[in-house]
């Protein structure tokens, strides 16, 4: 199979990086991901990983991908991809200006944005995500970006995922 990209983008900041699928390392995650593209939502800055940004998504994929590829220490440019029930993430704690609702499940497709990483999350332990992707141009701008949105704020920007 021949290597495939995406652009990762901060729509309302303009900025853009391109991303390279890893297929040879999580093939049905991938798979997942590529089919549902374009995939966009609010962005929103994690609490508890460090240095992350993520977007929400309904499930996409005919049946949840296992865990392939996994980690818990993601380095910068991972993008990785998490599958929630609505209970563990249903709590104002994490800042989420919707609710949610027992008995759903949300995606949610991040980009680590730079070092020092750990997926302990202070109410449910360690969360493993599924590494299927590594942004491989624009990394410096995306996280220069990532940091506004960390001193900022995310509201009004959009993470956004499409081929390329």
């Amino acid at each position: 199979m021949a290597d495939r990209y995406i652009e990762v983008s901060l729509v309302q900041r303009g900025i853009t990086g391109t991303a390279k699928l890893l297929d040879d390392r999580a093939p049905l995650t991938c798979a997942a991901v590529w089919d549902a593209l374009p995939l966009a939502g609010d962005v929103y800055h994690a609490k508890y990983a460090r240095n992350e940004i993520y977007a929400l998504f309904p499930p996409f994929a005919d049946s949840e991908p296992p865990l392939e590829n996994p980690t818990v220490t993601p380095i910068p440019g991972d993008l990785c991809y998490f599958s929630f029930a609505g209970a563990e993430l249903g709590t104002k704690a994490y800042g989420y200006d919707r609710e949610v609702r027992h008995g759903t499940t949300l995606v949610d497709l991040a980009l680590f944005y730079e070092r020092n990483n750990l997926l302990l999350n202070g109410d449910v332990g360690w969360v493993p995500g599924i590494v299927w992707g590594q942004v491989v141009e624009g990394l410096e701008e995306l996280a220069a970006g990532c940091n506004d949105l960390w001193r900022t704020g995310a509201a009004g920007e959009t993470l956004s995922f499409r081929r390329k």
